[in-house]
């Protein structure tokens, strides 16, 4: 099992940034990413970002990249979302993702509990 412990979250003026980490836990795999994704009121899940854990590789969503950096520290076993220049439309539940297959935009994998960011105008 695995478990996934969210933070960061909360609410911040436009224009503003927020830090998000994730600290898993439980059982390991060979080959796996962790990442971010996020929900909207009346919106579906939104890929945002994916690192392999391995190797550090990172991928994004366009409509992130520039202002969500994406980042892990295998030391601790956390990986974290640095938002820069936050706009109301983020406003968003987000959640943390492990994808044990290694895509890490596949929808798969565990979950954590999600944290509210709230983007005030």
């Amino acid at each position: 099992q695995v478990q996934l412990v969210e933070s960061g979250g909360g609410l911040v003026q436009a224009g503003g940034s927020l830090r998000l980490s994730c600290a898993a836990s439980g059982r390991t795999f060979s080959t796996h990413t962790m990442g971010w994704f996020r929900q909207a009121p009346g919106k579906a899940r939104e890929f945002l970002a994916a690192v392999t854990w391995s190797d550090g590789t990172t991928k994004s969503a366009d409509s992130v990249k520039g202002r969500f950096t994406i980042s892990r520290s295998k030391d601790i076993g956390t990986v974290f979302l640095q938002m820069n220049n936050l706009k109301p439309e983020d406003t968003a539940v987000y959640y943390c993702n492990l994808d044990p297959t290694g895509l890490g935009d596949s929808y798969f994998g565990y979950w954590g509990q999600g944290t509210q960011v709230t983007v005030s105008s």
